[in-house]
């Protein structure tokens, strides 16, 4: 057996690691130049094969998956962080004149402005707001920024999924770019100047009611949990609107790998395990009619913070409701933690997660492959396939003269006698909202709004939607149940 301090012949057997020196170290790629940055162990790079290495990377990413066709219209949604302001700016170069292989797409950008939502002040809104708007204008690109209060007036159709072609890549990629090349010489630099100018929404003002009341939705909900999915869904409808009016097929997000595999890992605990496909993966056709893309899901937080460090990306640092908060502030603050620290010791960790991640499908079933969707078979929140079917079938079991949409109420009735008859409980005619609501979401969604001290703070085109819903609902089963007792007749 062999001791833990055993002595080899008067040599002690020291396990000290020897620090490997990042000096004078060849690039990997060229063996020429001398090496400026360490991504892993064995990569190092000097700056220009950098450079080139990660422009590939995302160049390959959109031509492996050829989600974006020629002449498509598609929209950034840029938030001010580094990894949008990383994506902005390589769309940005792969259409400049001196790109080998340039983009083909027309591409937009979109800011949306919560911090009413983060409690930030007007005057620290402002100068974000004409930062972003300096790095806007210099792209050249239209731009749009829409403050959160905007949700307050959004129209009930953000919430019906649109109709779209149930297989996305049954166009020819090779007649797409065909026809690009013939339409080439049509255009002309004075038409792309002049669509900037009709495009550029610099008109971010919103009632003063709207703020009012954005600050009371944020203030009902309860966990800061809660607060993060309620403002990452409100982004959401306001993206999907905003490309749904300028005829925006594809929605680019700058979600990095660091940041997928810590949503991937929070997204299981908050309940969203069904939705993860669509969360995590490079395309979510959840919407129809706009499919959101996700080009930076191959990179590090590491590579983009060298990149835009050695190629001086502008970006904006912009206060979240998670900043300066503890680690156990909410479940995606616990999370990020967790992975964070876990890195830092295995370099491996978010690597591990990202491929799990990469394996995910979305498994249809056989009626939702129809081109005309079924809102009633959609989230209504997240928009998401509901993932509590089961459960709803079970509650709607109605009979005539005791209508009661949700199973398991504790709700008794008020007269405890036989007053109530056949004309019903009375309990069932007063069914609160909140109950009313959960048969309309997922799984997730249904933890959210049971934060909620009040859901009548929610927007009004929400609410305005689950009334529809429910009347549909409701007419559904009473038009089975007239069937059913006509079949009996």
């Amino acid at each position: 057996m062999c001791q833990v301090e055993e002595d080899y012949n008067g040599l002690e057997c020291n396990q000290e690691k020897i620090p490997v020196s990042g000096l004078n170290r060849k690039c990997m790629k060229c063996k020429e130049g001398t090496a400026v940055l360490i991504i892993r162990v064995s990569d190092a790079f000097c700056r220009s094969c950098f450079k080139e290495y990660f422009i590939h990377k995302f160049r390959a990413m959109l031509g492996k998956n050829r989600v974006i066709f020629p002449q498509e219209k598609v929209l950034l949604a840029v938030s001010g962080g580094a990894a949008s302001c990383t994506m902005l700016s390589q769309v940005q170069e792969g259409l400049s004149r001196d790109a080998p292989k340039k983009l083909r797409f027309m591409p937009g950008i979109v800011y949306i402005d919560d911090g009413g939502a983060c409690g930030r002040s007007e005057d620290e809104r402002q100068t974000s707001i004409s930062q972003l708007k300096n790095i806007f204008t210099q792209t050249g690109f239209p731009y749009f920024i829409v403050p959160l209060e905007k949700v307050f007036s959004l129209p009930t159709s953000v919430l019906v999924p649109g109709t779209s072609d149930p297989d996305p890549s049954n166009p020819c990629y090779k007649q797409a770019v065909d026809k690009y090349l013939k339409e080439k010489q049509k255009l002309r630099e004075e038409e792309a100047v002049c669509a900037v100018a009709q495009l550029n929404l610099e008109d971010s003002a919103y009632l003063p009611e709207h703020k009012l009341a954005l600050q009371r939705l944020f203030s009902s909900l309860k966990t800061l949990s809660a607060k993060q999915e309620m403002l990452q869904t409100l982004r959401q409808h306001l993206i999907l609107h905003v490309a749904r009016e300028n005829s925006y097929s594809k929605v680019m997000m700058g979600e990095s790998c660091s940041r997928l595999a810590v949503k991937l890992l929070s997204n299981i605990a908050l309940g969203r395990g069904a939705a993860l496909a669509s969360d995590t993966g490079f395309s979510d056709p959840r919407f129809g009619d706009v499919v959101i893309v996700r080009p930076m899901r191959d990179y590090s937080s590491k590579e983009i913070t060298f990149y835009n460090r050695m190629f001086h990306v502008p970006s904006v640092f912009i206060p979240g409701l998670d900043t300066k908060s503890h680690d156990k502030a909410s479940i995606q603050r616990l999370t990020e933690s967790f992975v964070t620290n876990l890195q830092a010791d295995f370099p491996s960790t978010v690597s591990t997660i990202y491929r799990t991640s990469e394996k995910l499908h979305t498994v249809r079933p056989p009626q939702s492959q129809s081109t005309e969707p079924e809102p009633a078979s959609k989230c209504l929140l997240c928009l998401c396939a509901l993932d509590t079917t089961a459960e709803q079938l079970s509650q709607l079991r109605l009979q005539e003269g005791s209508v009661d949409l949700v199973a398991g109420s504790s709700d008794q009735c008020c007269v405890e006698d036989q007053t109530c008859g056949t004309s019903g409980c009375c309990s069932s005619k007063r069914t609160p909202v909140q109950q009313d609501l959960k048969t309309l979401l997922c799984y997730s969604c249904r933890l959210t709004v049971k934060d909620m001290a009040a859901v009548n703070t929610l927007p009004p085109y929400i609410l305005t939607e689950a009334e529809k819903r429910q009347r549909r609902s409701q007419m559904k089963v009473e038009i089975s149940e007239y069937l059913l007792e006509e079949d009996q007749d």
